[in-house]
């Protein structure tokens, strides 16, 4: 009994004596740190916040005799869209170029070609030429202001031979949108002069810009490797700029970005390791995080224009003073960057990054420098081409695409387009690339997505249509110098 009498006296002691040592316990292990949100990324939704639904809007082939061939495969080759002809509609440029000195592909265009969404050929000029190797030097703009598009291009002179590393045999054209006819050629010496080799060579744009503070920007940036040119309207030298960092993975952006940074009414031109003014001074140089492949200048923090520079995930302001940087533990390799209010739930716009070079792995940062979430993208060739679409206008929250793909802010794929078969091609450019455009004028962009293997070009538009709200294309710099890829 007494035995008894003491198991009854003492459990409830031990009891709690096991509680406390169970908390105990519990509270001894570490904490694991708290990951950012990755979405509901494996699920297409349907909208349910006035997102319309896809539709193909215009689906047009490249005209068979403006075509080349690989093989007994049929090709395009690279796109720009404009309005050529001024009746408020866009057209389609083709080029293809040749010189392959990198990956397969052509580097000096030799071929060019406009055509209408219908399909009617308005002009050819030149012929052949490869697949360009990477989007290359052609852009279609309103360059004098005179009211109709030209179209601001290399071109290689074939009665001069020189090694495809060599800029010897180019000239720089602004040619007549509507006829192809040269209106304005030039060849000065510090263009033929320049030479290169590897990534940073391959990627030669042709950036339209306000350098002289006209009312629309009548100027134009070349980056050429380690070297800066700019051009004015009727294509004087305006200025060079020579970059002493050169070395893979430690030079400058690929593509550089212009925008108004200090508030002044021209452009300043964003290199990643260097801001250039609009009359080619130094504002700031600094070797930044490595992985420099892509660069903005975009309103940030309460409506200020900053540079963002995806290497190691900096943002600065026009004297070079960090304004955030994420470090390399959070972007190890900055390959695609694009800003924009992604997540309605957020103030402010965001930051989404590429963050781990050619991979699906995007992150979204906000103005404070928090990571919001990291997601995976869809598998697309090359992982590059990210792009930034205001399918709802441009008051709204902006959707990414990435490879035929419609993703959220939030991490949910919003809608695959339809109609968009495996892509083909080198996978350097095999593809669907996307220019963001409003194309039917009723304050929504559309998506004009082409694979430059394929010979088609797709303009996809939410619904429901709205033809009474048409006003015409009205072209933007997010057209005339569209990224492409980083």
């Amino acid at each position: 009994m007494t035995s008894r009498r003491y198991v009854y006296k003492f459990a409830p002691f031990t009891v709690w004596i096991m509680v406390f040592a169970l908390f105990w316990l519990i509270a001894a292990v570490p904490a694991k740190p708290a990951e950012p949100d990755r979405g509901n990324q494996n699920t297409v939704t349907h909208p349910d916040d006035g997102y319309g639904t896809p539709l193909l809007y215009k689906k047009t082939a490249v005209p068979s005799d403006l075509l080349s061939y690989e093989g007994n495969a049929p090709f395009g080759g690279d796109i720009r869209i404009g309005d050529l002809t001024g009746n408020g509609c866009i057209d389609i440029l083709v080029y293809r170029a040749v010189d392959d000195f990198h990956d397969g592909g052509g580097m000096k265009p030799c071929f060019l070609a406009a055509f209408t969404l219908d399909g009617t050929v308005l002009w050819s000029r030149g012929e052949g030429g490869l697949q360009p190797g990477r989007p290359g030097p052609v852009a279609l703009h309103d360059i004098d202001a005179d009211g109709s598009t030209e179209v601001i291009c290399f071109f290689r002179d074939e009665s001069i031979k020189c090694a495809p590393t060599s800029m010897e045999n180019i000239v720089l054209q602004i040619r007549d949108g509507s006829t192809g006819e040269v209106e304005i050629e030039a060849a000065p010496p510090e263009l033929r002069q320049c030479r290169g080799s590897g990534a940073n060579w391959a990627h030669q744009r042709i950036l339209v810009a306000n350098l002289s503070g006209n009312q629309s920007p009548q100027d134009v940036i070349i980056k050429l490797g380690e070297n800066v040119l700019a051009f004015d309207k009727k294509l004087n030298v305006l200025w060079t700029y020579k970059c002493k960092w050169t070395a893979y993975g430690q030079c400058p952006a690929y593509v550089p970005a212009v925008g108004d940074i200090d508030g002044d009414g021209t452009d300043e031109i964003n290199g990643g390791y260097f801001l250039l003014d609009a009359d080619g001074r130094v504002m700031w140089e600094k070797q930044l995080g490595r992985h420099m492949d892509s660069v903005a200048l975009s309103e940030w923090d309460d409506g200020r224009v900053r540079a963002f520079c995806s290497g190691f995930g900096h943002v600065l302001d026009e004297n070079g003073d960090t304004v955030l940087m994420l470090g390399e533990e959070i972007v190890p390799h900055g390959q695609e960057l694009r800003v924009a209010d992604f997540d309605p739930r957020i103030p402010g716009p965001e930051m989404m990054i590429r963050y781990n070079g050619h991979s699906q792995e995007v992150t979204l940062v906000s103005v404070q420098g928090k990571v919001l979430r990291r997601f995976s993208l869809n598998v697309s060739p090359n992982h590059t081409g990210m792009e930034v679409v205001y399918w709802n206008g441009f008051s709204k929250p902006a959707l990414l695409y990435n490879g035929g793909v419609l993703w959220r802010g939030s991490g949910r794929k919003f809608a695959e387009l339809p109609d968009l078969q495996e892509p083909f091609g080198n996978p350097r450019q095999g593809w669907y690339h996307c220019i963001p455009a409003n194309v039917c004028g009723d304050g929504r962009e559309e998506a004009v997505i082409y694979n430059p293997w394929d010979g088609v070009i797709r303009i996809y538009t939410p619904a429901p249509l709205q033809p009474e709200k048409y006003t015409g294309y009205h072209p933007g710099p997010r057209q005339y110098n569209a990224r492409l890829m980083d």
